[in-house]
């Protein structure tokens, strides 16, 4: 059993700031990728950013500059530091992780239950 909490979204004007967290526990032996997904009403769900167990990292190419994923490896968190939102920002932003919970098992994927933000203009 994996569980993701998920927190900081809201509601912010254009050109403001939000840092979405998520902090994955339960039966966890190691986490691969952290990421963070994002589906706005009427459209598909589309990766924001992921980063690796490493520290490698790649974004959408919408926001790449402004927005910044982290993670730490001991507290197994992962989080989005969003600045310069833009209404086109707005949608439910999922957190999602990669796992295994036997050194030997397979990669799992799990998902949080999502968190809104939405930027006004």
């Amino acid at each position: 059993q994996v569980q993701l909490v998920e927190s900081g979204g809201g509601l912010v004007q254009a050109g403001g700031s939000l840092r979405l967290s998520c902090a994955a526990s339960g039966s966890i032996f190691n986490l691969n990728n952290m990421g963070w997904y994002r589906q706005a009403p009427g459209k598909q769900r589309e990766l924001v950013a992921v980063i690796s167990s490493g520290g490698s990292t790649n974004y959408l190419d919408s926001v790449k500059g402004r927005f910044t994923i982290s993670r730490d490896n001991a507290k197994n968190t992962v989080s989005l530091q969003m600045n310069s939102l833009q209404p086109e920002d707005t949608a439910v932003y999922y957190c999602y992780v990669e796992y295994r919970i036997r050194s030997w098992s397979t990669w799992g994927d799990y998902w949080g239950q999502g968190t809104q933000v939405t930027v006004s203009s």
